[in-house]
Protein backbone atom coordinates (compact mmCIF):
# COMPACT_ATOMS: atom_id res chain seq x y z
CA UNK A 1 0.00 0.00 0.00
CA UNK A 2 1.14 3.42 -0.67
CA UNK A 3 -0.04 6.60 1.60
CA UNK A 4 0.14 10.21 0.94
CA UNK A 5 -1.95 13.03 2.38
CA UNK A 6 -4.31 15.90 1.37
CA UNK A 7 -2.77 19.00 1.34
CA UNK A 8 -4.17 22.38 2.65
CA UNK A 9 -4.71 23.09 -0.73
CA UNK A 10 -7.23 19.88 -1.29
CA UNK A 11 -4.52 18.53 -3.28
CA UNK A 12 -3.81 14.33 -2.86
CA UNK A 13 -0.07 14.70 -2.90
CA UNK A 14 1.75 10.89 -2.67
CA UNK A 15 5.55 10.04 -2.78
CA UNK A 16 6.30 8.28 -6.06
CA UNK A 17 10.09 6.70 -6.79
CA UNK A 18 10.84 7.55 -10.71
CA UNK A 19 13.91 7.24 -11.86
CA UNK A 20 14.91 6.50 -16.05
CA UNK A 21 15.80 3.10 -17.03
CA UNK A 22 18.88 2.14 -15.11
CA UNK A 23 19.37 5.40 -13.61
CA UNK A 24 18.83 6.43 -9.79
CA UNK A 25 15.68 6.65 -8.74
CA UNK A 26 14.19 10.29 -7.14
CA UNK A 27 11.43 10.80 -5.38
CA UNK A 28 8.80 12.57 -6.45
CA UNK A 29 5.90 14.19 -4.67
CA UNK A 30 2.74 13.53 -7.35
CA UNK A 31 -0.58 15.19 -7.11
CA UNK A 32 -3.79 12.52 -8.13
CA UNK A 33 -5.53 13.91 -10.90
CA UNK A 34 -8.53 11.09 -11.68
CA UNK A 35 -9.18 14.03 -15.09
CA UNK A 36 -5.69 12.86 -16.47
CA UNK A 37 -6.11 9.19 -17.90
CA UNK A 38 -2.44 9.13 -19.09
CA UNK A 39 0.16 7.45 -16.49
CA UNK A 40 2.33 10.34 -15.28
CA UNK A 41 3.35 13.77 -16.02
CA UNK A 42 6.53 15.49 -15.17
CA UNK A 43 7.96 19.14 -15.70
CA UNK A 44 10.38 19.41 -17.87
CA UNK A 45 13.23 20.60 -15.33
CA UNK A 46 12.35 17.07 -13.69
CA UNK A 47 12.31 15.10 -16.90
CA UNK A 48 15.87 16.58 -17.61
CA UNK A 49 17.33 16.25 -14.43
CA UNK A 50 16.35 12.68 -14.33
CA UNK A 51 17.06 11.95 -18.11
CA UNK A 52 14.35 10.34 -19.32
CA UNK A 53 14.54 8.58 -22.76
CA UNK A 54 12.09 10.71 -25.40
CA UNK A 55 9.81 8.42 -26.63
CA UNK A 56 7.36 10.47 -28.96
CA UNK A 57 5.95 13.73 -29.73
CA UNK A 58 1.45 13.35 -28.98
CA UNK A 59 -1.52 15.66 -29.88
CA UNK A 60 -3.13 15.18 -26.42
CA UNK A 61 -7.05 16.20 -25.76
CA UNK A 62 -6.85 18.81 -22.55
CA UNK A 63 -9.85 18.94 -20.40
CA UNK A 64 -11.61 21.82 -22.26
CA UNK A 65 -11.81 19.83 -25.16
CA UNK A 66 -8.51 21.54 -27.28
CA UNK A 67 -5.50 19.80 -28.51
CA UNK A 68 -2.32 20.02 -27.84
CA UNK A 69 1.21 18.44 -28.73
CA UNK A 70 2.82 17.29 -25.94
CA UNK A 71 6.45 15.35 -25.58
CA UNK A 72 6.61 11.75 -23.87
CA UNK A 73 9.31 9.75 -22.11
CA UNK A 74 10.14 6.72 -20.76
CA UNK A 75 10.51 5.85 -16.93
CA UNK A 76 10.16 3.21 -14.33
CA UNK A 77 8.06 4.14 -11.44
CA UNK A 78 8.09 1.58 -7.94
CA UNK A 79 4.28 0.84 -7.69
CA UNK A 80 2.98 -1.40 -5.21
CA UNK A 81 6.65 -2.69 -4.70
CA UNK A 82 7.91 -3.79 -8.27
CA UNK A 83 9.07 -1.75 -11.16
CA UNK A 84 6.93 -0.14 -13.40
CA UNK A 85 7.60 0.90 -16.63
CA UNK A 86 5.49 4.09 -17.60
CA UNK A 87 5.03 6.66 -20.29
CA UNK A 88 5.97 10.26 -18.32
CA UNK A 89 4.49 13.53 -20.30
CA UNK A 90 6.20 16.70 -20.13
CA UNK A 91 4.45 20.02 -18.59
CA UNK A 92 5.67 22.76 -17.81
CA UNK A 93 5.50 22.72 -14.12
CA UNK A 94 4.51 19.97 -11.05
CA UNK A 95 3.95 16.27 -11.17
CA UNK A 96 0.33 14.62 -12.10
CA UNK A 97 -0.36 11.03 -11.17
CA UNK A 98 -3.09 9.81 -13.71
CA UNK A 99 -5.74 7.43 -14.05
CA UNK A 100 -3.58 5.53 -16.42
CA UNK A 101 -1.29 4.92 -13.46
CA UNK A 102 -3.98 4.16 -11.06
CA UNK A 103 -5.58 1.63 -13.26
CA UNK A 104 -5.70 -2.06 -10.98
CA UNK A 105 -5.25 0.03 -7.51
CA UNK A 106 -8.38 1.21 -4.73
CA UNK A 107 -7.81 4.85 -4.31
CA UNK A 108 -8.99 6.18 -0.93
CA UNK A 109 -8.87 9.44 0.46
CA UNK A 110 -9.86 11.74 3.69
CA UNK A 111 -10.67 14.80 2.35
CA UNK A 112 -9.63 17.01 4.89
CA UNK A 113 -6.23 19.08 5.67
CA UNK A 114 -3.41 16.47 6.03
CA UNK A 115 -6.48 13.68 5.28
CA UNK A 116 -4.89 10.49 4.46
CA UNK A 117 -4.47 9.17 1.21
CA UNK A 118 -4.29 5.22 0.20
CA UNK A 119 -3.30 3.71 -3.14
CA UNK A 120 -3.76 -0.38 -2.92
CA UNK A 121 -3.98 -3.15 -5.22
CA UNK A 122 -6.91 -4.97 -6.07
CA UNK A 123 -6.97 -8.25 -5.44
CA UNK A 124 -8.55 -11.14 -7.42
CA UNK A 125 -11.04 -10.37 -10.04
CA UNK A 126 -11.88 -6.68 -10.92
CA UNK A 127 -15.93 -5.79 -10.35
Amino acid sequence: MMTGTVTARSEAVVPLQVRAAGGRAELVQAVVDTGFTDFLALSHRRIAELALSFRASLLLTLADGSAARFSTYRAVVEWHGHPRPVTVVGIQAGALLGMGLLHGSRLTMDVLDDGLVRIEPIAGPRP
